[in-house]
């Protein structure tokens, strides 16, 4: 009988196989790392996503007592966009003069509590916004930009007349960021990059300030609880951070699908020509980077990382840092068209979520995106399809 066991394994492995579901391809999915690292980083990749994608806290590790989540995974399915469940609610500045609400809990509501504790509420007059979580994937490309390309990019008088003014968001650095190679300071203040206003400056204070306030976990970077306001001992390890960070720093970009198909090719042709791309720049470069995967990559985001005044339609009357009210960092667009997969099967765009698709979504840009708005509006039914199109390629 096992002899007979034993020849009929292989048959049995054979027949499984090809019962199995085969992997999605690269460019239907946003995980996996960038090419080109070593076994050593691929180790420490594969830590992060473990602790990134598996790890749910609970009172007994430390959750809370506030908190929005309990896991990063949990607001970045397969590191995708979020959804109107896991919004986050930011609240208590007005303008460039800072926070007014940080005793109140500011600048994030944590409207979850373990029990026994009660969760924040929005203080009388606060004025906020919520933010719908981004995806992940790039991330590393976007912050081995130079800060020198950034103000390359800027034009806060308009110098060219084509009514786009871009600015940096030039923020107060945490104590415990390293300044990137060739980083740019002016009067203390550094240029942020990540979040819908661009007032973090890197991926470790991302990785320190979304544990702490999301999560209500303290580490050596942030090591006040968000409930009583003091200082404790560490609740997760630095080097779970690090792995955290580096995860980030080398997931891979989103891989464009059809990138050769006549009708992507023409919808890009008017993406372009209706000015789209006076803020989604279809290219960037980085520096210099310790990993060398990141090192001196053209890559195609459709960001220029700088904020932009986006008009009364998206102005919520809540900023952070040195940005004003309506203005916003342009999102990258590469990922757009698997939104969805994260997002229940439906768009939830802008940086609240507010608009349910693509054509929504352009038609509620305001301000310095008035021009490209307008002529995408006067596009033909046809044109407009083919710009779409190009869209959910991305």
């Amino acid at each position: 009988m096992k002899i007979r066991f034993l020849y009929l394994l292989p048959v049995f492995m054979v027949a499984c196989t090809k019962f199995q579901p085969a992997a999605p391809a690269d460019d239907q999915v946003l995980d996996g790392p960038l090419d080109g690292l070593t076994a050593e980083q691929r180790l420490q990749f594969l830590r992060g996503d473990v602790a990134f994608n598996n790890e749910v806290f609970t009172k007994e590790t430390g959750l809370g007592p506030l908190f929005v989540s309990t896991s990063c995974g949990s607001c970045h399915a397969g590191d995708g966009k979020g959804h109107p469940f896991t919004t986050l609610t930011r609240f208590g500045q007005v303008d460039e003069t800072g926070n007014r609400f940080l005793q109140a809990g500011g600048p994030q509501l944590q409207h979850r509590a373990i029990q026994g504790y009660q969760p924040e509420q929005l203080p009388a007059g606060a004025a906020f916004s919520r933010f719908t979580p981004p995806a992940n994937t790039g991330l590393g490309l976007l912050d081995a930009v130079p800060d020198s390309l950034i103000l390359a990019l800027a034009d806060p008088q308009d110098t060219d007349g084509d009514g786009i003014s871009g600015v940096p968001n030039w923020i107060v650095p945490k104590n415990y960021v390293r300044p990137r190679v060739g980083g740019i300071l002016r009067n203390g203040r550094a240029i942020g990059r990540f979040g819908k206003k661009a007032a973090t400056y890197d991926l470790l204070q991302q990785t320190a300030v979304a544990y702490n306030e999301d999560i209500g976990i303290t580490s050596v970077y942030e090591p006040t609880d968000t409930y009583s306001g003091e200082e404790s001992d560490p609740e997760i390890a630095t080097q779970k951070i690090s792995d955290i960070v580096f995860y980030l720093r080398t997931l891979k970009a989103p891989v464009q699908r059809e990138a050769n198909s006549t009708q992507i090719k023409e919808g890009r042709e008017i993406f372009i020509t209706a000015k789209c791309a006076g803020c989604h720049r279809p290219e960037l470069r980085t520096g210099y980077s310790p990993v060398s995967s990141l090192s001196y990559v053209t890559f195609q985001p459709y960001t220029d990382l700088l904020l932009h005044d986006m008009g009364n339609e998206l102005n919520d009357g809540y900023t952070e840092g040195s940005a004003k009210a309506p203005e916003w960092r342009t999102p990258p667009l590469w990922g757009l068209g698997l939104s969805r997969n994260s997002q229940g099967g439906k768009y939830y765009l802008l940086h609240d979520g507010r608009a349910a698709s693509i054509d929504q979504a352009i038609n509620l840009h305001g301000g310095e995106a008035s021009r490209s708005r307008n002529n995408y509006r006067a596009l033909s039914p046809t044109e407009k399809q083919k710009l779409l199109n190009f869209l959910e390629s991305l």
